[in-house]
């Protein structure tokens, strides 16, 4: 079983923490992905397409029908958008549940789908607070949760890892220094205990499920910030803005 990263040319806040990742010991070139070309670093498989994000769908599935490799996990690196234009750095999980067969998904998915939620969220909002402190990002850039919202399709659990909310911020390259180290970190690519990995604890993982919200789930927040060890809830499910959404 393998992680796989995705990231895309087009956008600077996708780019920008891939290649500060791939500069990092350990990469090298592994097998084009139907034109996709990868790179190999211990069971960590990562993907540098040229098209939408959130348009290329069932990378894990494809991977593994070229590979062989089954597909334990996908991680997206891309931007975020606001109304706000506020810098931050934020997780979520990806899916359209809310929409209506028949409806056209503005950004990708398929109506009525959500791809299951990365047990990694929760721990990996933690890890990615104390980075971003840790480099003097906080409090310019906000470290936060967002509820679940648009594509691609994916059958692995997923999740999404951004930086936002203008171009300005997308091109920081301290910001996307700290999303390449919450990856290594994280994956225990330095050769660390890999951080949020649902396997490691023997069926003893917790199942939290929270309704209501909003879009960046100020509450669910909260809670993941006090409940900091000892066994925290690693999947949520909750409904924020009257739809259905999957933490």
């Amino acid at each position: 079983m393998v992680t796989l990263i995705v990231a895309t040319t087009v956008d600077p806040a996708s780019i920008g923490p891939t290649s500060a990742l791939l500069s990092m010991p350990g990469w090298h070139p592994g097998p084009l992905l139907q034109g996709i070309p990868s790179f190999v670093n211990d069971e960590v498989r990562l993907l540098k397409h040229d098209n939408s994000i959130v348009r290329e769908d069932h990378l894990d599935r494809r991977w593994e029908e070229v590979t062989g490799e089954a597909v334990d996990e996908v991680i997206f690196l891309s931007r975020h958008t606001a109304v706000s234009n506020r810098p931050s750095l934020t997780i979520h999980p990806i899916g359209v549940p809310h929409l209506q067969e028949g409806n056209v998904p503005p950004t990708g998915g398929k109506p009525g789908w959500a791809a299951p939620p990365n047990p990694r969220i929760g721990p990996w909002l933690r890890l990615l607070k104390g980075i971003a402190e840790a480099h003097n990002l906080t409090p310019e850039f906000e470290v936060t949760l967002e509820a679940t919202h648009h594509g691609p399709e994916t059958n692995s659990p997923t999740m999404f890892v951004e930086i936002g909310s203008t171009e300005e911020y997308w091109k920081r390259q301290d910001a996307a220094q700290a999303i390449a180290l919450l990856v290594w970190e994280g994956l225990g690519l330095g050769g660390g205990a890999a951080v949020g990995d649902w396997k490691r604890n023997d069926g003893q993982n917790k199942v939290l499920l929270g309704i209501g919200g909003g879009h960046y789930v100020p509450r669910h927040m909260d809670i993941i910030k006090r409940w900091c060890v000892g066994g925290p809830p690693d999947i949520w499910l909750f409904i924020a803005d009257g739809r259905s959404s999957f933490f």
